[in-house]
Parts: C-alpha cells; sequence; structure tokens
C-alpha cells in the first residue's frame, strides 16, 4: 500500500495521484507539483489515502509544497493571459488560413509552455503558425488537435434535458458509449435524440446500462431469472397467459396482452415461457 493525495488541474478533469511527501497536505489544499508537463497549480480533491500499488502509474511524483499566497497570485495571472493568447491565436489562425478552430489556451504554472487546443476536419501544417507564436511568447508552443467530446468539455453547455452537460459538470474520463446500450434500453435509435451536442452519443446512455446487461453493481442482485422473455413470445402469469408486447428492463416488467383489447404489466419473475404452439385453456 501507498499514501497518495489526489489533485485535479481544471474542474472537472481527471484526477491524479501524487506522493504528499510529508508536505501536510489535506483534502482542499492547493498544491505545488511536478508533471511532466513540468510545475503545476493544483487542488488537492482527494485526501491523503492508501491504495494498492498497482493502481498507481509509476513513477508516483511528490507534491513540492502547499501553495503559497504568491503562487495563487501568479496562477490567476496566467488565467488572465490566457484571454489575451487566445485572441492573439485567433488573428494568426486568420492571417494564416488555416481551417481549423481554437477552443482554448492554456498555460503552466512555470509558463514553461503554453497549450493551444483546437478542432479541425484534418490534418493541419501549423508549423508557420508556431513559429510566430513562439516569437510573441517566447516559450515551448505546443499546439493540440482534439476530438469534438473534448471540446464539449471545454465549452460547455446544457444537454437536451435541459441540465449543464455532464462531461463539464462531474465526469472527469470519457467511456465508451455504443449504440447496443440504446437498443437495449428500448430507446428511439433517432440520432438526433440520442446524440449529444458533441454529436456524438450521449455519455448518460452508460448510467442505467448495468441493469440491462445483468452485471452486478452495489447491493443490486437479481436472484431468480437472469434473462427477460422474448419480445413476441408467449407467456404464462398470474393474471393469465398472452403475448408479450414490451420490456421494461429496469423495473423487470413486461407488457402482456391477455385479450383482443386487454394488456397487462407483470414482473417477468411471476411468468413463464412456453412454446409458440401452446394452446391456452
Amino acid at each position: 500500500m501507498v499514501t497518495v493525495v489526489g489533485v485535479r488541474f481544471k474542474k472537472n478533469c481527471k484526477i491524479y495521484y501524487f506522493d504528499p511527501a510529508e508536505t501536510g497536505t489535506a483534502k482542499g489544499d492547493f498544491v505545488i507539483v511536478e508533471t511532466v508537463r513540468g510545475i503545476e497549480y493544483g487542488e488537492a480533491v482527494v485526501g491523503p489515502r492508501a491504495v494498492e500499488e498497482e493502481d498507481i502509474v509509476q513513477p508516483l511524483k511528490p507534491v513540492l509544497r502547499r501553495a503559497t499566497e504568491e503562487d495563487t497570485r501568479k496562477f490567476h495571472e496566467s488565467k488572465g493571459r490566457e484571454k489575451e493568447a487566445f485572441t492573439l491565436c485567433e488573428g494568426k489562425i486568420k492571417a494564416h488560413s488555416l481551417p481549423m478552430r481554437l477552443v482554448d489556451v492554456e498555460f503552466t504554472f512555470d509558463v514553461n509552455k503554453i497549450i493551444f487546443y483546437f478542432t479541425a476536419d484534418g490534418r493541419i501544417d501549423f508549423r508557420e503558425l508556431v513559429k510566430d507564436l513562439a516569437a510573441v511568447f517566447r516559450t515551448r508552443i505546443e499546439l493540440r488537435q482534439i476530438g469534438v467530446r473534448d471540446q464539449a468539455k471545454m465549452l460547455n453547455g446544457m444537454g437536451c434535458c435541459g441540465r449543464p452537460l455532464c462531461c463539464a459538470s462531474f465526469l472527469g474520463d470519457f467511456e465508451p458509449v455504443s449504440i447496443r446500450m440504446a437498443k437495449d434500453q428500448n430507446l428511439s435509435l433517432n440520432p438526433a435524440k440520442i446524440s449529444g451536442i458533441c454529436s456524438r452519443l450521449m455519455c448518460c446512455l452508460k448510467y442505467e446500462n448495468y441493469l440491462y446487461t445483468n452485471e452486478k453493481s452495489g447491493e443490486q442482485c437479481y436472484c431468480k431469472k437472469e434473462k427477460p422473455p422474448k419480445i413476441g413470445g408467449l407467456v404464462v402469469t398470474p393474471l393469465g397467459g398472452g403475448l408479450v408486447v414490451s420490456l421494461n428492463k429496469k423495473e423487470r416488467t413486461a407488457c402482456v396482452k391477455i385479450a383482443e383489447n386487454n394488456s397487462v404489466t407483470v414482473n417477468w419473475d411471476e411468468m413463464t415461457e412456453v412454446a409458440d404452439d401452446y394452446v391456452f385453456v
């Protein structure tokens, strides 16, 4: 077991583990750490705790110190400069007539590097743009092309549910989402209804998926039938026999048509599937 603290550098970004290194770092403290990008300023969102060594990406770097008032002032000054750098870079992009859209700018804490995030339909030759930016800022320049999901996370917005985007509110990482999840949940396969503002499948399709794939989660346990009845199949229920019309896998219920104009909703643990040639008495 190794004692670590979890540090986050931007709102809702991934949490990275660092060695507290006798600095007395506690949850809520702002700290200065060394990363592969250089010296960074971040917030300890996870207090000291012991984790398994296999859960850590080696080498585990130490927390250099808790941030001072001077560090905090320097950090906020850099944030102000990011807006100026954004405007300047947009002008350079127009001057070079490059088919790219600037999304965000980020300064490292020690201003050893400036990262410009952009989107584009294909590969962009931005060598001349980098030279121009380096001549202005006199530091290392990195242009990083990102995808539409990362763009939505950075820009934020409102989802079709009327709430702020999940990716910009609380999701640290993007998890794989497939069209199969929408099918399993009997959702409309209309792209306009299951896609987010990034034009990709909505992240929330993943949230309830475990209920439809018989995965165990916490205290959730299915002790009876694991598989639902087939839609269109014949079943016998306490209310009579009939044809399965639709399923609600989350509630584990099925709508069964037991007469010409009569349908009932029954828990599928209380029904029995029968052969297609079964004759109800």
